[in-house]
């Protein structure tokens, strides 16, 4: 082999070696597009999870200057005098624009609510549970117009579907209705569950409010027992499936469904307005409807994460907004685990508020303006929900409000 044949031959060699390196170099994932993995391709064995709503618009300095000061206007005349004792929070694009704090988580050993402290969101606990419920069917385990006797055998009303459920059209009674007189029904000396309630309907001739399908109808009956399809499709206790699926992805770390057993005298008890404690009772084990502890910056996460791309898919997102409430005409009406008010403007507001015991609870998430209202009490005040007058400030809501200043 002569002089030239040996330097080709080293040229090709060299030439071989940086063609790979660039190659490999182009493998680099940092500089490749990360794919998503939707819903409806995860393996059966994979819980569908949110994600959270990664990096958003920051807001101007003079812009959360001007709002703080709206904000803190509002605060003073609807919590006069330090009157507050719970969370309150407002976010834009994720940014907190205003928190504050005030009052006791306990009364007795004066422990204050810090933005640590987990207090009881009551009925709010429905869009979580909601959303469990619409990720299992984005990820194809559930139907929306599945019967619910799918899922469990002696549910006694076949004509009930899922939707039905999240809607509250099931015509189902509620169950501190029909467990609270009647020894022979329910003896309130024993703590009340959900499968005793599902065990209820189904042994004790528990009859519909009215024919399913019918009306629109508020029940916690209904979102207890989509709990229990929770359990029957993820093979996991609610609490879990809950931590799993949305707290634990969105590190929601001062959130969760409660532990009866275990933690009924280590959170945050209830207040009257008097101050005076409310106790447990016998309906303090179901969950669903109720039983989650959360802090206003948790929410402000899950809030998020439910307004991003990565939530369900377009048609099915379409049909959780949609009103499903339409007996009677009006503005109100009620969506897949939401409340909203649609004006004959076009504008629609979404929210949830709770009363549990003294607890109470308003989750607003004004989607136009990418804007988070939570407030959290738990000392009984119907303060907490005058805090949807605040989307005054932020878009064209069309409340009829006086002293909005």
């Amino acid at each position: 082999m002569n002089f030239t044949q040996k330097a080709n031959i080293l040229f090709l060699l060299l030439a071989n070696i940086t063609l790979n390196s660039c190659k490999n170099e182009s493998k680099d994932p940092k500089k490749e597009e990360i794919t998503e993995v939707k819903d409806a391709d995860l393996p059966k064995n994979v819980l569908p999870k949110m994600k959270p709503m990664g990096k958003e618009k920051t807001l101007s300095a003079s812009y959360l200057t001007e709002k703080k000061n709206q904000i803190d206007s509002f605060y003073r005349k609807n919590w006069p005098n330090h009157t507050m004792n719970g969370g309150f929070l407002v976010a834009k694009n994720g940014q907190i624009i205003y928190e504050k704090y005030e009052g006791y988580a306990n009364l007795r050993d004066k422990t204050p609510i810090l933005p640590e402290t987990p207090i009881h969101i009551a009925s709010v606990s429905k869009v979580i549970t909601a959303t469990a419920i619409l990720k299992l069917v984005n990820a194809k385990r559930i139907d929306l117009d599945q019967k619910v006797t799918d899922f469990l055998a002696e549910f006694p009303y076949p004509d009930v579907t899922v939707r039905m459920l999240l809607d509250h059209r099931s015509g189902m009674r509620n169950y501190a209705y029909f467990t609270d007189r009647d020894k022979s029904v329910w003896d309130r000396h024993n703590t009340l569950t959900n499968q005793d309630i599902l065990t209820i309907m189904a042994t004790k001739n528990i009859g519909l409010e009215h024919r399913t399908g019918t009306r629109f109808a508020y029940c916690n009956t209904n979102y207890a027992m989509l709990a229990l399809i929770i359990e029957k499709v993820t093979k996991m206790s609610y609490r879990n499936a809950m931590e799993e699926m949305i707290f634990k992805p969105l590190g929601m770390k001062n959130t969760f469904v409660l532990d009866f057993d275990k933690d009924k005298h280590n959170v945050a008890p209830s207040y009257k307005a008097n101050r005076v404690e409310i106790g447990i009772d016998y309906l303090d084990k179901v969950y669903g409807d109720k039983n989650i502890y959360s802090t206003p910056r948790d929410l402000l996460k899950f809030d998020r994460a439910r307004n991003s791309s990565f939530f369900l898919e377009p048609e099915l997102l379409a049909q959780v907004y949609k009103g499903y409430s339409n007996e009677h005409p009006g503005t109100k009406n009620y969506g897949l685990g939401i409340r909203m008010i649609n004006w004959t403007t076009g504008k629609n507001f979404y929210f949830h508020n709770g009363w549990w015991h003294g607890f109470t609870s308003s989750y607003i998430t004004l989607m136009d303006e990418e804007v988070t209202i939570i407030a959290l009490s738990n000392k009984f005040t119907k303060n907490t929900y005058a805090v949807r007058k605040l989307a005054t400030k932020f878009g064209d809501y069309p409340f009829k409000v006086k002293d909005i200043d």
